[in-house]
Order: structure tokens, then C-alpha cells, then sequence
């Protein structure tokens, strides 16, 4: 897992400028995952436990969102240029260098995760284990937010992403993964695709049992 990593991290390091400006926007222009991770701020409020992690959080415009809509949010990815970034965009909030298979957060700590898009990089076969780690930070009944380009073929497809290798994911088997590890997901929505790539966009919201 540390190779792809490291060449991932690398690759977001190189576009850190670009990347903020293309996206900064904090989904001003997707009303669809805007909706969603409304959704999922509003039910990590009524769990009480306000506490929720960005995972990968890129330049920090959305873990800023999370904040503005009422969670005690903080910033996790594993581009220190990222990170660097997000500290001079949002010098309030919180942000480290971190792995998604590794987080620097304690058992059962978190009201919820969101993890827009930066689980795509991540190999089939590493998910599990990936998703296990989410899954040890969350409090009972935490959540989590998944989003990531979807197919509807019955495998996932790995593809040429702008920045760095990535995988589009059949939405039942994305979450037949969330199940695996111990989660239920409950809602999921999935539009027509917002650019030329040609998959869907999937967001999947499941709760910690």
C-alpha cells in the first residue's frame, strides 16, 4: 500500500495550485453532493458526537464546510503540499498529514468521515482494509460519507485519472464493501456525470451499527 501511496501523494503535490482553484469552490457548482454532504452534517449533528474528519481533504475547502455547517471538522491527507496549502487557506480549522489506512485518531473517536472522492486511488484489494480503519475511529452510530466515480459494469475500472491512477466502482458492490466492514449503508445517489469522463457520480452514506 506505501508504494502507491507515495506516488500518489507526489502527484497532488505537483498540481496543489491548480487543484485549489479548480475546486475551491466548496460544491457551489454540484448541487448533488452539496445536498449529500448537507445531509450527512445534519445527521452527524443529532448523534451529538460533533467531531468529524475530512479524509483526504485536498486543499481544505470542503473540511471548511463541514465546519460552517455546524461540525467541529478538521483536515487529513497524505499530500503535505495539500496540507500546506489548507493551513494558509483556512488558518482557523485544523489539518495534518496523514494516511487514510493509518489515521491519527483515536478507537471510536469520530461523529463522522467524509471522504469525498479520495478513495478512488486506492487499489480493490486495499479497500477493505482501508475501509476497516475508518471504521475503528467512528463512535457507534457515526457516519460516513463515500463519494467516487461509479460504472455500471459489474467490476471495478481502473482508469487514467488527471492527477494519479484511479478506480470507478459498480455502486452495489462499493457498498457490499461498506457492509463488509461493518457499516450499513442506507442512502445512496447517483447522477449522470458532471464532466467529458463519462462515469457516474456515486455518493454513499452509511452508519457504524
Amino acid at each position: 500500500m506505501t508504494e502507491h501511496q507515495d506516488e500518489t501523494g507526489a502527484a497532488y503535490d505537483g498540481v496543489v495550485e491548480l487543484y485549489a482553484s479548480m475546486f475551491a469552490d466548496r460544491l457551489e457548482t454540484r448541487p448533488f453532493a452539496r445536498a449529500m454532504v448537507a445531509t450527512f452534517a445534519e445527521l452527524v449533528r443529532a448523534t451529538g458526537n460533533l467531531r468529524a474528519a475530512d479524509v483526504g481533504c485536498g486543499p481544505g475547502h470542503l473540511t471548511a464546510m463541514l465546519q460552517d455547517l455546524g461540525l467541529d471538522a478538521f483536515g487529513l491527507d497524505l499530500s503535505p503540499g495539500m496540507v500546506d496549502h489548507a493551513r494558509r487557506a483556512h488558518p482557523a480549522l485544523r489539518f495534518d498529514e496523514a494516511r487514510m489506512e493509518a489515521l491519527p485518531v483515536g478507537d471510536c473517536a469520530l461523529g463522522g468521515i467524509l471522504a469525498h472522492y479520495s478513495m478512488i486511488h486506492t487499489p480493490p484489494g486495499e479497500l477493505p482494509a482501508l475501509l476497516a480503519e475508518q471504521v475503528r475511529v467512528l463512535a457507534p452510530g457515526g457516519l460516513l460519507l463515500v463519494s467516487f466515480f461509479g460504472t455500471e459494469g459489474p467490476e471495478p475500472v481502473r482508469f487514467d485519472h488527471k492527477v494519479a491512477s484511479a478506480y470507478s466502482w459498480p455502486v452495489d458492490r462499493f457498498a457490499e464493501l461498506l457492509a463488509g466492514a461493518g457499516l450499513v449503508p442506507f442512502a445512496r445517489l447517483v447522477h449522470d456525470p458532471a464532466s467529458e469522463r463519462g462515469f457516474l457520480d456515486a455518493h454513499v452514506l452509511a452508519r457504524l451499527a
